[in-house]
């Protein structure tokens, strides 16, 4: 199940909320020590570089860890949280916004027993994937490796693999873990597939 790789314009849009819809159902790539693991996009969520105090970088917010989402989209935002999790997001919007798409859950598809191993899992599961952390073990991102490459490249990217995602087919919801943001907390940014399994949270 291969697809075409997303160009630029596909992450270079100006409405994150758009784009995050829009890579349900796409494919996301890893060959990370030389090994192919992918899984179709199940849940995503959007956030803004300005006014949402969701987002890392809110309104010009930068530190060592965000100054990568102020690259041109198509890059790689990749961050370490409890000192265990590399949460894998999706840049967007022209540089300097620090628009990204959190990619919280996939469906796998290709190299499961290496996943399965990444996860000291003994079986397959949702566990595998459901999840932006674990996704992260399972196809090996490493926020001091990985945040920040071109996903235009060869080692992590993402494909559009002829699915097709009708509005009736996604759940929007607010997001998780950002009661911090306040009236922000109620975007209804969350998006996962409805019929989906592989989903981290109902």
């Amino acid at each position: 199940m291969s697809g075409l790789k997303l160009n630029r314009e596909f992450y270079s849009r100006q409405d994150v909320v758009k784009v995050a819809k829009d890579l349900l159902g796409k494919k996301l790539c890893s060959a990370v020590d030389g090994k192919l693991t992918s899984g179709l996009i199940t849940e995503v969520e959007a956030y803004s570089g300005r006014n949402d105090k969701a987002c890392h970088a809110n309104n010009g917010k930068r530190t060592n860890r965000t100054e990568v989402m102020y690259n041109q989209g198509g890059t790689a935002y990749v961050y370490l949280i409890y000192g265990i999790y590399h949460l894998f997001n999706v840049v967007t919007n022209r540089s300097d916004l620090a628009d990204a798409v959190l990619i919280r859950a996939i469906e796998p598809i290709n190299g499961v027993p290496v996943m399965v191993a990444r996860r000291k899992m003994k079986e397959v599961d949702k566990r595998l994937t459901s999840g932006p952390g674990v996704l992260g073990q399972a196809l090996g991102f490493d926020a001091r490796v990985h945040s920040g490459i071109d996903l235009l490249g060869d080692l992590i990217w993402l494909e559009d693999i002829g699915s097709r995602i009708g509005e009736s087919q996604i759940v929007e919801t607010t997001r998780i873990g950002v009661e911090y943001a306040e009236e922000d907390a109620l975007k209804p940014w969350r998006f996962y597939l409805k019929d989906s399994n592989w989903v981290s949270k109902y």
